[in-house]
């Protein structure tokens, strides 16, 4: 636990990328489970999705 809160410290923002991407990538796949997405468009949307969660930590931290 104590490494989790040390990396959290050191780098915050790509601590909170990861954690919103796992949260996001998540939530899509359990929606578009039933849609019928081929391997590769899996892989695109997965990777959109890892993107924009980064995007959104990035412009969130601005301030």
């Amino acid at each position: 636990m104590n490494n989790l809160r040390r990396f959290y410290n050191d780098h915050p923002n790509l601590a909170s990328w990861i954690v919103l991407a796992i949260g996001m990538v998540l939530i899509v796949v359990w929606s578009a489970r039933n849609v019928g997405f081929l391997p590769g468009q899996w892989l695109a949307l997965i990777i959109a999705t890892i993107l924009l969660a980064g995007l959104c930590v990035w412009i969130i931290g601005w301030e």
